[in-house]
């Protein structure tokens, strides 16, 4: 109720300790007020219950009294019995204050520094930095788009003929020739025949798909795939290695698989990269015999251009990464059903960005490393 006093009354024989609220004196006016609250029908419960406090406790009835009769607790009691009409209309503030955050300083901090002996900032970190708590960090960090735990990589092209390759590659992605076929090529080496040192758990309610961190590798194998980009098929071979010889067989498998769908006449244009394989002199011979292909190679650090390796990130997370494969033939096999299955529908990835909108970031990018 009240902020109380107790006071001692002493006898000869007993001695009791009684708690005697503190007297409240309204005015006729205050009194008035108060009773027309409780009675009128428009007032809402919480300020009747409140405007009856402060009446019984004006009355002399103390905290515990005041609580059976509105059928409250005593902390609300004490709260608001002795707050007359100023403080029963509007609640009292909960919780501890907003805490005041300059989210300049805290913006500057997170891009323009680095905490002692780390990298980047936390929520943890930058909290004891500024005296706030984490999530007062994180609700201005997403306010203003930062993510400091997330890095991604990349590379500026250095290739003298960027532009031209650019504005090549892209023209064949926005507006291929006509009676011709454009394929993306290129090979996924390394992949891994990795079996679990133990049985993992399957996934159930309130639990992920559990496996091992460590791996027995089982052998290797080279994805060579080609891409249509009209449609979305793929070309796939695997083969145990990936030199000249390799990267051949899997020309000659094009050449034969696109004859049994295609008029002999026509033209395909091949994207790939400029890994040594792919301008080998028996190759370049091979493809000086067969002028119906056309080579058109991607910059140097540029091999986002080709759009078959968007493939290859699909097979990698939803058959490869959490694959358990025993031997490469067992590999080589899923791979292989992996194709099929993607065969019988195949949806084609769909290019958006131009040349020039790709170039100009280039610039940009090139611009803020030169002030590096």
């Amino acid at each position: 109720m009240k902020s109380i006093t107790p006071t001692l009354y002493e006898d000869e024989e007993w001695r009791v300790q009684v708690r005697v609220a503190p007297e409240i004196v309204l005015s006729d006016e205050e009194r008035a007020e108060l009773t027309r609250l409780v009675r009128s029908k428009l007032t809402s419960v919480r300020l009747a219950q409140r405007a009856r406090m402060v009446l019984l406790a004006a009355d002399g009835a103390q905290n515990k009294e005041i609580a059976e009769q509105v059928g409250v607790g005593r902390v609300q009691v004490s709260r608001y019995a002795q707050s007359r009409m100023a403080g029963i209309e509007r609640d009292l503030p909960r919780g501890a204050p907003p805490a005041k955050v300059d989210a300049a300083r805290l913006v500057e901090l997170t891009t323009q520094s680095q905490p002692a002996a780390a990298t980047h900032w936390s929520t943890r970190k930058m909290a004891a930095e500024l005296g706030v708590s984490p999530s007062t960090v994180m609700r201005h960090w997403h306010a203003h788009g930062l993510k400091p735990h997330l890095v991604r990589s990349f590379k500026v092209s250095r290739d003298r003929q960027f532009v031209e390759k650019l504005e090549d590659i892209v023209g064949l992605y926005l507006s291929p020739p006509e009676h011709a076929l454009v394929l993306c090529c290129d090979e996924k080496s390394q992949v891994q025949a990795l079996d679990r040192t133990q049985p993992g758990l399957p996934l159930k309610k309130g639990r992920a798909q559990t496996m091992t961190h460590d791996y027995k590798r089982n052998g290797t194998t080279t994805l060579f795939a080609a891409l249509n980009v009209l449609d979305g098929q793929v070309i796939g071979q695997c083969q145990p290695r990936h030199t000249h010889v390799e990267w051949l067989k899997f020309l000659r498998q094009i050449d034969r698989q696109i004859d049994r769908q295609t008029p002999k006449d026509k033209t395909l244009h091949l994207i790939a990269d400029n890994y040594a394989t792919h301008k080998h002199p028996n190759a370049q011979k091979w493809l000086a015999k067969h002028p119906r292909f056309t080579m058109h190679f991607t910059p140097t650090s540029a091999s986002w251009l080709n759009m078959v390796e968007r493939f290859f990130r699909d097979i990698t997370t939803e058959r490869l990464r959490r694959g358990v494969f025993t031997s490469v033939p067992e590999l080589t096999a899923a791979i292989d059903e992996y194709l099929a299955h993607h065969n019988t529908k195949p949806k084609p990835f769909i290019w958006t960005r131009s040349a020039r909108d790709i170039l100009q970031k280039v610039i940009r990018a090139n611009q803020r490393l030169s002030f590096k």
